[in-house]
């Protein structure tokens, strides 16, 4: 089941965010963190970059349950700029690797373009490590190519620098 996280549910999903965001590094997801990254910084990043966004409204968190238990995770940022009333970033898809292979990723997908939607954003804009296999499934729902950048971020297990592919897709 696919729902949109607000603050008086954040404290319920803290810890299933924490071990998704963890797992999800720990299995080479190119999402800003590298190794070592210890379930403390990923709840750190839930408690002190995503909760006061969510708090403000800045962005929209939705999540994917099983059970009860949060599975899958992804953010809809509208842009801030007086001059991009129209635009949403795409941020951090994760499903643990536990379940992937499920259509999380997609459910997620389609829930925050349809709250994109219904914010009359018509443009969604989002980046992916060049090699990772989301690239493919932002294609596979309408994600178009704009262009790729070398050596944008680092490998989580070696250092040594990758690509990564900006993509876009028009809602209207």
């Amino acid at each position: 089941m696919i729902s949109r996280l607000d603050d008086s549910g954040f404290d319920d999903a803290l810890e299933d965010l924490t071990d998704i965001l963890h797992a999800c590094v720990q299995d080479g997801a190119s999402i800003g963190f590298v190794l070592p990254f210890t379930p403390d910084q990923a709840r750190t990043y839930w408690q002190n970059r995503v909760r006061p966004d969510l708090q403000t409204g800045a962005l929209d968190l939705f999540v994917a349950r099983d059970s009860g238990r949060v599975l899958g995770t992804v953010q809809l940022v509208p842009a801030a700029m007086p001059n991009q009333p129209h635009r949403a970033d795409v941020g951090k898809l994760l499903v643990h690797p536990e379940a992937r292979r499920r259509g999380l990723g997609r459910a997620l997908m389609a829930a925050l373009q349809d709250r994109a939607t219904q914010l009359n954003r018509t443009l969604l804009v989002l980046d992916t490590r060049s090699t990772d296999p989301s690239r493919i499934l932002y294609q596979s729902m309408g994600f178009q190519i704009a262009g790729e950048i070398p050596n944008y971020c680092r490998n989580p297990f070696e250092d040594r620098l990758e690509p990564t592919t900006y993509m876009f897709k028009d809602l209207s």
